[in-house]
């Protein structure tokens, strides 16, 4: 019974909590009704049913809203995940925009940022928000980690591969003037042998809030592509995810970009 307001957004629930106190949603409630009182225009269902349920058990009206106040406060204690969502939207269902998110949390870090891609295109459009935020923001501290990748076929040295990267990617796709630390997998460059690419997409800002998501740092994966992400803003679980990263980085695993 629970489960229809869990998944209900927490300001729906607190709308539906005062409806249900006010009398603003009586007793003979329908889809439509709860859709114009929580200014949703799709789904409700679950929780019509939720709410005639009660109704059978005898809890109606300012009782059914302390029951719903009670389902608010045990969830507001455990840091819930925001479903964040590219490609076409879902009526009735919310969620979190991606580029939205990226750029929020890009756009807030005062101290820290990891920020790991597979792939970026347009690099002045995927990195302003971050270089303007390093730009503004004295001492923050950016770390990017990237793949270089190597196409099939080709048999040009590791080396040349990182340094043709790295001209490239200071001359041409990083926007600012102060500059992040830069780090790739060197295992994706190797000719012989098993492989590996540094295929993770996420965001740490500050340790406080992490973003995991299965888009790529491209105008596709940020605005058109089906894409599905969780941002989970828990310092435990943030400062978990960076601490990865850095121990890569200690045991050498990833290795620096050169700078220019």
């Amino acid at each position: 019974m629970i489960d229809a307001f869990l998944g209900m957004p927490a300001h729906l629930r607190k709308r539906l909590a005062g409806a249900l106190e006010s009398g603003l949603l009586g007793r003979e409630f329908s889809t439509s009704s709860l859709r114009s009182v929580l200014g949703i225009e799709g789904g409700g269902e679950a929780a019509v049913s939720t709410l005639s349920e009660l109704e059978r058990l005898g809890i109606s009206g300012p009782a059914a809203a302390a029951w719903i106040r009670t389902v608010e406060e045990a969830t507001s204690r455990v840091p819930k995940p925001d479903l964040v969502w590219s490609g076409p939207e879902v009526p009735g269902l919310p969620a979190r925009d991606t580029r939205r998110v990226f750029e929020e949390l890009l756009g807030s870090a005062e101290h820290t940022v990891w920020a790991s891609t597979y792939a970026f295109f347009d690099g002045p459009k995927a990195f302003d928000v971050l270089a303007r935020r390093m730009d503004e923001v004295a001492g923050l501290r950016v770390t990017l980690l990237l793949n270089i990748q190597r196409k099939r076929g080709d048999t040009t040295a590791a080396a040349h591969l990182v340094r043709r990267f790295a001209d490239r990617f200071w001359t041409a796709d990083w926007p600012g003037s102060s500059r992040p630390s830069v780090f790739y997998d060197p295992r994706a460059l190797d000719l012989d042998g098993p492989t590996g690419v540094l295929h993770a997409k996420a965001v740490v800002v500050d340790d406080e809030a992490v973003f995991v998501t299965s888009a790529n740092l491209t105008e596709a994966a940020l605005d058109r592509n089906i894409e599905i992400g969780l941002l989970v803003r828990e310092r435990a679980l943030a400062a978990s995810v960076s601490r990865h990263f850095q121990g890569l980085i200690d045991r050498q695993l990833l290795h620096p970009l050169p700078s220019r």
